[in-house]
């Protein structure tokens, strides 16, 4: 650890140390331990990052963001993919319990964490459930995205800019340590990068998203006309 701080320029002992005493300190009460078992690869580590970080910046080009995902939108994602992903129920209920603890790094007391998600068109289409399961989804994006920490974009299917053809997440973690970029594999693995190169290009990518995209002012409006066009 030492080493990695040394590799960013921090030397001074004191702070060193206390950096030191906060990565034990948060080793000691990691509370994604009890859901190890229903994690894929490197999704324990992303999850530590995730739970730290100071701003999220994230996109998908599928689905609606897992920490923007309702409950029963979530289970129905997990159900949707059972069959093929040869899953249990326990399976199930673990990943839903732990998509929904990482939501609260959103909406926590004390120092809750920043957002700024760009959600795709399609993704918002893509009917995940039912018409309920999709209407009550539309509403909670909208609460969420009039809360002080959030910035929420649509990027529209019309758009003849660049779109990203995977899910990204850019994870500021403050200035004493590496921003670090996080994406999900094809074999379900959770990949996790914090050298320059990966982070300035994807720091590209997604600002090439957030100038395709319709204003943040213009996101209730547009979710309300998708859940008029959902339910007729």
């Amino acid at each position: 650890m030492r080493k990695l701080l040394a590799r960013y320029g921090i030397t001074d002992e004191e702070s060193v140390d206390r950096l030191l005493a906060i990565q034990r300190e948060g080793s000691s009460r990691e509370w994604w331990t009890q859901f190890k078992g229903s994690m894929p690869s490197g999704m324990p580590r992303f999850v530590g990052i995730e739970s730290a970080a100071q701003e999220i910046q994230a996109f998908h080009p599928v689905v609606v963001l897992g920490l923007l995902q309702t409950e029963r939108y979530a289970r129905a994602l997990y159900e949707i993919a059972k069959q093929v992903e040869d899953t249990t129920n326990e399976f199930i209920q673990q990943g839903v319990q732990l998509r929904m603890k990482r939501k609260e790094y959103l909406t926590r007391d004390e120092e809750p964490g920043k957002l700024w998600a760009i959600l795709y068109e399609p993704a918002l289409r893509y009917i995940v459930g039912d018409t309920d399961v999709m209407r009550e989804q539309y509403d909670e994006i909208t609460n969420l995205a009039a809360l002080d920490n959030m910035t929420v974009q649509v990027l529209p299917h019309t758009v003849r800019g660049y779109v990203a053809v995977n899910d990204f997440s850019i994870l500021n973690l403050g200035d004493t340590l590496p921003t670090t970029i996080q994406v999900d594999n094809a074999w379900g693995a959770s990949s996790v990068s914090d050298t320059p190169r990966e982070v300035a290009k994807f720091s590209r990518k997604f600002n090439a998203l957030v100038a395709s995209s319709l204003p943040p002012e213009d996101t209730p409006k547009f979710l309300q006309q998708l859940s008029r066009e959902i339910t007729e």
